[in-house]
């Protein structure tokens, strides 16, 4: 089959997913290549390669027409920090079939999640957790993965980009992860999850108004951006200028974070009604880990208090009914119960 102008297509996402996620410059750059190539194999193929952004935008949505049948999407969004135009190829289908279609086994999946968890969950706005936390998160695992493996695990997901470590030792989601499970977050964590007020991307890293009740969130960039123009919060109008209010601005990210948030009990989503409906049975396994734990210690704890003493043999009658109910529940005699029986007899 000759080479043609569709090769273009082939060749660029051929590039694109070998490396995960790229910069706008860096795909435009490796779009006059795969031109370029195309044009070698055959010099009567005519495509020319303009550095415009209009030529960008018409070729990335013939990518994307081409990807839709198949529930793929080059996806764009920029850096959080420094606000770099990023892309990669995204699933837009979210069912189980998809997620279990990576390098990661099942028992990994559901430890990334695990983790994924409580870093939307953190508290104070700071989108990030610990490394002894983030290790912890085994024991709620429904299979077994040792301490060893899940640090194991943890150094994969820095390594393959779906996890950002932090001089300080903590975990955040990187911009792949957000990019690539930017539904799942949206759809999933639906209370936890914000926006910037200016480009409406998710912020796990910025600024935020200090200003009670005003939901003005941030990104770096943006913020940057925006002050070069206005003065003023862009919801509640306040002067940021005036005084020291700039010192007043509080962050949005592993700088919120406050030494002591996460040696608490395990922070646990709360789930919607829909699900709730859908899966009554997994809601009573699920919902409240704390609240099984404490409904299984309490017994322990009944169990482990030695019997009062009855003076002068009073009260037999009681001891003995409650022993027999003891039996009753536990399926078995007690021991000393049976040694009273074979001295009667």
């Amino acid at each position: 089959m000759p080479v043609g102008s569709i090769d273009v297509q082939r060749l660029f996402m051929q590039a694109v997913i070998s490396r995960r996620i790229l910069s706008q410059k860096l795909a435009a750059k490796i779009w006059e290549k795969c031109i370029d190539a195309v044009r070698t194999a055959n010099e009567t193929v005519h495509i020319e390669y303009r550095d415009d952004r209009a030529s960008w935008d018409s070729f990335v949505t013939q990518i994307n027409d081409a990807l839709n049948p198949l529930d793929l999407e080059f996806s764009r969004m920029h850096d959080e920090i420094n606000g770099t135009e990023l892309y990669a190829v995204v699933n837009r289908k979210g069912d189980e079939v998809a997620q279990m279609a990576t390098e990661y086994s099942a028992l990994e999946i559901a430890y990334f999640k695990a983790v994924l968890e409580q870093i939307m969950l953190a508290p104070n706005e700071s989108f990030c957790v610990s490394s002894l936390a983030a290790l912890r998160e085994v024991n709620s695992l429904q299979s077994a993965m040792t301490k060893s493996q899940a640090e194991t695990t943890l150094h994969s997901f820095v390594a393959k980009g779906w996890l950002v470590k932090s001089r300080r030792g903590r975990y955040s989601l990187s911009t792949r992860t957000i990019l690539e499970l930017q539904s799942y977050l949206r759809s999933t964590y639906e209370s936890e999850v914000i926006e910037c007020t200016i480009c409406m991307e998710i912020v796990t890293r910025g600024i935020a108004c200090y200003t009670p009740q005003c939901q003005t969130r941030l990104h770096t960039h943006c913020f940057n951006n925006y002050r070069r123009r206005n003065h003023n919060c862009p919801a509640c109008k306040e002067d940021w200028t005036s005084g020291n209010n700039l010192t007043k601005l509080r962050p949005v990210g592993e700088a919120a974070f406050k030494d002591g948030q996460d040696q608490g009990r395990r922070r646990v989503r709360r789930k919607s009604t829909e699900e709730q409906e859908d899966g009554e049975d997994g809601d009573e396994g699920e919902a409240g880990d704390g609240q099984e734990d404490e409904a299984e210690e309490e017994p322990a704890s009944v169990q482990s208090q030695p019997p009062k003493k009855q003076p002068n043999g009073r009260g037999k009658g009681k001891k003995k009914a409650t022993r027999e109910e003891s039996v009753e529940e536990d399926g078995s005699p007690a021991p000393r119960t049976q040694r009273r029986k074979s001295t009667r007899r």
